[in-house]
């Protein structure tokens, strides 16, 4: 059979010859096309376009597109990388096992040294008792849930979500976050460790899926109660209830079920005996966890209304952490967390080998000094008011950082809570420094525009409304003595409350606090409020801050963060410790003035006590309000200290005045405190050259001033300006006598400004205190500084009656009244 004919018009082709239209034949003009090829302006032609009936031509990628991967290659990487994670997550399950239990199971011991590598403590004994998951209140396991995972008994083992999340966050820096479920938890706490690595997250991924399907809920959280660490070296629900409340865990109401929930966010931070600083905190996690169980119908609401805070019983220490080894250790471990260089549990592991900044000589003369100064002048069963008194102390190499000396508390067994870093009680005067040093380091002028310097007159009259605020103020002056127009120096050295709240207005309230910030006192300080009143010390800042705070003074402005740590090692790995480069935190001139005027509070003023230890030395003394502190904020070119008296009930935990302690009326920074100091830092500094400070002053700062202005009848002082626009005053304007205060007279007879130690003395009130403008005939000499400190008069018809102590008349700045207490509107000094 023969082929069929070819259609008419169709013409056979040369099979030796290329196809029209190709690049070695291109098409003729006028030629015709085969019947069914695409025709029409933009047709595609060439290879790779669809020819013949019904085929759409196909476009060529061009440009940048060609760049870009097809939707197949997508789709098969897509394929690919999810075959590649199942395969990696099965062979993860198979491979990984459930190991055996972690050596925090049998925690070691850490041991603490004192800088020069002679031990200081030993810490680390595990308290552990595991009970099964029957003897635990349900309301405490639900507690647990809702403060760490409520949705325990529905959710899978594992998060991924919060798994990627924290391990991102670990790889990249951002610090550690927690998104793990109490399975996640358990395995973390009993399988593997606390170190925050990317390893260490896929092992706990794997154990978690591998436990969650071999094991029951209830078995993984008995495990998780039973290998938690609660704080106060409590490991378990069973070690928490006897080391918080003193009880078996069946025996928890749901209240100390809450607390103890609480404390597996922050074992450290949240108990409130040992840092009650951290107490707002504390009770807003508590409250959380309560209205989670209600969120959960665990807790009917009504319940929950009623409930009150459980607060926990006090710390019950280990017998090897007795007198300031307790403290110390504690100070060091919160320094550890707080700057996330190992985390609660983690050190709890023990293992590790830590070298403290602690120079044992000079720790071993603050003990001496507080004895013998202080405690060992303490007699409870005789004077009540003596269960009262604390201290505490904190001493630091400027040029350094280093922590080199703490007084923490009488016995750590006897007393927990560290008196050098806790944060209730007011820092008072020692606060007007950072006042001072805020307006040279603004370059503040008063209201008329007059440049702030030690030599700008002020006035200084008691109860003198604050001008140029937004808040109405008019602070007392101790003991309500009114100066009239001073300088700036003797209102330091006086430490004059209506000079130092008018100068905070002056620099803005902010300002000061920026300046103290960057000096060192924490932002987030209790009562840290930019307001006049800050200028009298009403934040609650610690001991520890506040002599970071005058290291920076110290060392002309430029600020090193302290440091308890030399160095931590585990068998052969050394930790990181965190970087302490020093800033420049305020000017050298701003830092250097305000020492000057320091200086002349030991030589002149309040501070005269420390002028016993045999080094140049810049202080400022400060009584807190109802006299419930004082303190006593000094420093040499070599070494910073800070003092503080507290008062403390011991059986209530509530802050108490010092008032009658120790025998006297009044307890004044320039008193015990001061001489603390000068004890301890006669012998910490034993051996070394006095060396006396290296001072770059504020312009016009330096200058004498010259004879006192004159006054106008409103107390404002007269335009007296020198060179640089600020007026000048004498170093000792003649202060009038102030009303009567409560049963007159005042401690003991004025101390270092009024009269010295027995109101008046031989000299008739020494120390320009009544000396031919300090007293003459109004308060030193005839009728109130002569041998017998007062007699009939006291100091004046107003000074010192027949009630106020006859023998103790005359005045001072750092006490208050000798024969009574002040009225509850009490002031700062």
């Amino acid at each position: 059979m023969s082929d069929q004919s070819p259609p008419p018009g169709w013409t056979p082709r040369d099979p030796d010859t290329p196809p029209e239209g190709s690049p070695t034949r291109p098409q003729q003009p006028g030629a015709a096309r085969r019947p069914g090829t695409a025709q029409g302006p933009g047709t595609a032609q060439g290879p790779g376009t669809a020819q013949g009936p019904g085929k759409k031509a196909r476009r060529k990628r061009t440009g940048w597109r060609r760049a870009l991967p097809t939707w197949r290659m997508v789709l098969g990487a897509v394929l690919l990388l999810a075959l590649l994670l199942g395969g990696a997550l099965v062979a993860g399950y198979l491979l990984v096992d459930i190991p055996p239990a972690n050596a925090a199971a049998t925690a070691q011991s850490n041991v603490y040294l004192y800088s020069d590598g002679s031990q200081l403590a030993r810490d680390g004994e595990v308290n552990r008792v595991n009970v099964p998951l029957s003897q635990i209140p349900r309301t405490v396991q639900e507690a647990v849930l809702a403060a760490e995972d409520r949705d325990f008994y529905s959710e899978r083992a594992v998060d991924p979500k919060a798994m990627l999340r924290a391990a991102w966050n670990t790889a990249t820096g951002k610090g550690t976050q927690s998104g793990s479920t109490i399975t996640q938890q358990y395995v973390k706490n009993y399988y593997l460790g606390q170190e925050q690595t990317i390893k260490r997250k896929v092992k706990e991924f794997f154990i978690a899926i591998k436990l969650g399907r071999e094991k029951s809920k209830n078995y993984i959280l008995e495990g998780y109660l039973n290998t938690s660490y609660f704080g106060r070296n409590a490991y378990g629900i069973q070690a928490a209830a006897q080391a918080y409340y003193g009880k078996d865990v069946a025996n928890l109401t749901t209240a100390e079920g809450a607390y103890l929930a609480t404390l597996l966010n922050s074992p450290s931070a949240f108990d409130v005996v040992s840092h009650p600083q951290g107490r707002p905190r504390a009770l807003a996690r508590w409250n959380y966890v309560l209205d989670g169980m209600v969120k959960k119908d665990w807790l009917p609401a009504a319940e929950r209304a009623t409930t009150q805070f459980p607060e926990p019983g006090k710390v019950r220490a280990a017998a090897g952490l007795s007198g300031q080894r307790g403290y110390l250790v504690e100070a060091v471990k919160d320094y550890i967390t707080e700057n996330k260089i190992l985390d609660d549990k983690t050190l709890a592991e023990g293992g590790y080998r830590i070298t403290t900044t602690i120079d044992r000589r000079r720790q071993n003369a603050f003990v001496e000094a507080v004895d013998s100064q202080m405690v060992g002048k303490l007699d409870p069963e005789k004077r009540k008011a003596d269960r009262v008194v604390r201290a505490g102390g904190v001493s630091i190499d400027p040029a350094t950082g280093k922590v080199v000396a703490m007084y923490g508390g009488i016995d750590y067994t006897k007393q927990y809570v560290n008196n050098a870093t806790r944060h209730d009680y007011q820092v008072a005067s020692t606060f007007k420094p950072f006042v001072f040093a805020a307006a040279v380091e603004n370059d503040s002028r008063t209201q008329d525009g007059r440049r702030i310097t030690p030599n700008t007159v002020y006035n200084g009259d008691n109860k003198r409304p604050v001008v140029g605020g937004r808040i109405r103020f008019a602070p007392e002056n101790e003991g309500q003595v009114s100066y009239g127009n001073i300088t700036v120096n003797t209102a330091t050295d006086l430490s004059v409350n209506a000079v130092y709240a008018q100068m905070a207005v002056d620099v803005g309230t902010r300002k000061v606090k920026e300046t103290a910030v960057a000096l060192g006192v924490p932002e987030d300080t209790p009562n840290f409020e930019p307001v006049p009143a800050m200028a009298l010390g009403t934040l609650q800042a610690s001991v520890l801050d506040m002599t970071q705070a005058y290291a920076t003074l110290a060392d002309h402005g430029r600020r090193t963060p302290y440091t308890f740590l030399e160095k931590i090692t585990k068998e052969d790995d050394t930790i990181a410790l965190p970087e302490r480069a020093a800033t420049q935190a305020v000017s050298r001139e701003a830092a250097d003035t305000t020492t000057s005027m320091l200086v002349s509070v030991v030589d002149n003023g309040t501070g005269t006590a420390a002028l016993a230890a045999g080094h140049p030395a810049a202080g400022k003394t400060g009584t807190g309000e109802l006299d419930r502190s004082a303190w006593f904020a000094a420093y040499t070119p070599d070494l910073v200290t800070v003092v503080s008296m507290m008062g403390q009930d011991p059986d209530t935990g509530s802050l108490e005045s010092l008032y009658n302690a120790l025998g006297e009326s009044r307890i004044g920074g320039g008193g015990y405190p001061a001489r603390i100091w000068a004890a301890y830092t006669k012998t910490a500094l034993e051996g070394t050259d006095p060396v006396d400070f290296d001072l770059e002053l504020q312009p016009g700062a330096a200058q004498p001033p010259p004879s006192p202005p004159s006054s106008t009848e409103s107390g404002e002082p007269e335009e007296t300006p020198d060179g640089d626009g600020t007026p000048t005053a004498p170093v000792r304007p003649s202060p009038p006598f102030p009303p009567t205060p409560p049963n007159g007279g005042q401690n003991n007879g004025g101390q270092d400004n009024g009269g010295q130690n027995q109101g008046g003395q031989n000299q008739g009130g020494q120390n320009n205190g009544g000396q031919t403008q300090g007293g003459q005939t109004q308060g030193g000499q005839t009728q109130g500084g002569q041998t017998q400190g007062g007699q009939t008069q006291g100091g004046q018809t107003q000074g010192g009656t027949t009630q106020g102590q006859t023998t103790q008349g005359g005045q001072g700045t750092d006490g208050g009244a000798t024969g009574g207490r002040r009225p509850p509107s009490a002031f700062l000094e």
